[in-house]
Formats: C-alpha cells, sequence, structure tokens
C-alpha cells in the first residue's frame, strides 16, 4: 500500500526556516506515512529550488499568493491525505502516530494541532492560548498543521485563490468536521517580537474580524504586508 500522507508547504524566500523544520518530517517517513513532499512557491529568489531537490521534493512555482499556491500544491499532490505545513512550522515529536491513529479513527474528519510560539516571553504563552481557544470555535490558522482527506478537501472546494485569510476560508467550509490534537506545533515568533505582541495580536484580530464581516480579502492582505 501507498503511503497515505502528502505533504504540502507554500513558501516565498523561506529556504531557511524549510530546512531547519523540515527535520522533523523524517519520521513520518520511518513510519511509512509520508508519501510525498510537494513545495509550492511563489517566485522566491532565494535557494528554494537547490532546497527541494535536497529534499526530492516537487517543487511547483507560480504566482504569489498563499490561497493560489496552497490550491496548486495540492492539485499537484497525489495522496489520500494532505497535510498542509507553514514552512516555520515544527512538527512535534509522535506526530506521525498521531496522524496515523487519527486516519484510522476518523477517516471522514480533519485534524489540527495545538499552536506554541518559540519564544519564551510570557505574552507567547497567552497568544498561544488565544490561538487554541479560537482552533475550539473551529477557526485554525495555516501555522497550526492541517491533516485532511483528499475526499473532504475536494468536497469543499478546497484552497480559494485569496491573498489571505484562505486557511479560514477554509475552516469555515470544513466546520463541524475538523478534530484537535493534543499535540502542538511551534511556530516563530518574529512578527510578535518586532510589533510587539499585544499591538499584533490586536491586528490579527482585528483583520480576522473584519474578514468575517465581509472584507476584501485582498485589501487586508496589503496592510498586512505594509506592517
Amino acid at each position: 500500500m501507498r503511503a497515505a500522507l502528502s505533504v504540502v508547504i507554500p513558501t516565498l524566500n523561506a529556504a531557511p526556516e524549510l530546512a531547519a523544520n523540515l527535520p522533523a518530517l523524517f519520521e513520518g517517513l520511518q513510519a511509512g506515512l509520508v508519501r510525498e513532499l510537494v513545495i509550492t512557491d511563489g517566485g522566491s529568489t532565494d535557494d528554494i529550488a537547490k532546497v527541494a531537490d535536497g529534499l526530492g521534493a516537487e517543487l511547483i512555482v507560480g504566482p504569489a499568493g498563499r490561497g493560489g499556491q496552497l490550491a496548486r500544491g495540492v492539485a499537484a499532490s497525489k495522496g489520500d491525505w494532505i497535510m498542509v505545513l507553514h514552512a516555520d512550522t515544527r512538527l512535534p515529536d509522535g506526530w506521525s502516530d498521531a496522524v496515523l491513529d487519527h486516519i484510522a479513527k476518523q477517516p471522514d474528519f480533519a485534524l489540527v494541532f495545538r499552536l506554541a510560539f518559540d519564544s519564551r516571553h510570557p505574552m507567547a504563552r497567552v497568544t498561544a492560548a488565544w490561538a487554541n481557544a479560537r482552533t475550539r470555535l473551529g477557526l485554525p490558522y495555516g501555522d497550526q498543521g492541517l491533516v485532511v482527506p483528499r475526499h473532504l478537501y475536494d468536497a469543499v472546494g478546497g484552497y480559494q485563490d485569496i491573498a489571505l485569510m484562505e486557511d479560514v476560508a477554509l475552516a469555515r467550509a470544513l466546520r463541524g468536521r475538523i478534530k484537535r490534537s493534543s499535540l502542538s506545533v511551534e511556530t516563530r515568533s518574529e512578527r510578535y517580537q518586532a510589533h510587539g505582541w499585544l499591538r499584533q495580536g490586536s491586528r490579527n484580530l482585528w483583520r480576522l474580524a473584519r474578514y468575517l464581516c465581509g472584507a476584501d480579502p485582498a485589501r487586508l492582505s496589503r496592510g498586512y504586508q505594509d506592517r
């Protein structure tokens, strides 16, 4: 039987983060879980092609924009299950056992991990707690490592080619069909450290609220990139 899981990672000048975090995928290879790695790039100027070649990954190149990149990456993948990771997200030890157990017991549901940050700042735990509370409400973000069966992904229409909030759009489409893992992935806190934990957190919340109220993702993306 072919391995079940295709791992899809969007990148844009993220080769160093990707190289640092991908060793955590090896346990999935050893467990016979990971079938392939698809890197879907948005026109990087770094050495992503060299990194992809060294990893034996399939590299898809197209216009920048995470929604479109993810849609292309998933379309190019072949597994019955898809794991979507961000380049700066590190999987925890034991993640492959958790995914194998989910596949065996919850074949019609997606899975997301809890969130943690690579920081000991007191606000890191507070921000992670809010993210995990938001997940319990059915709105996980893309940096939490979504694992989804292909038939369910296709049934809800997959990723929208939008400039921002593609993860929220998919989570809303999957509402009621997402299970939460007890394990936590770790993501970078660089943006929070640069802008301030409270300020960045409040901006993210305000951006989410505007999107849920119908704001244009392209306009939200411009504000996000400007900051």
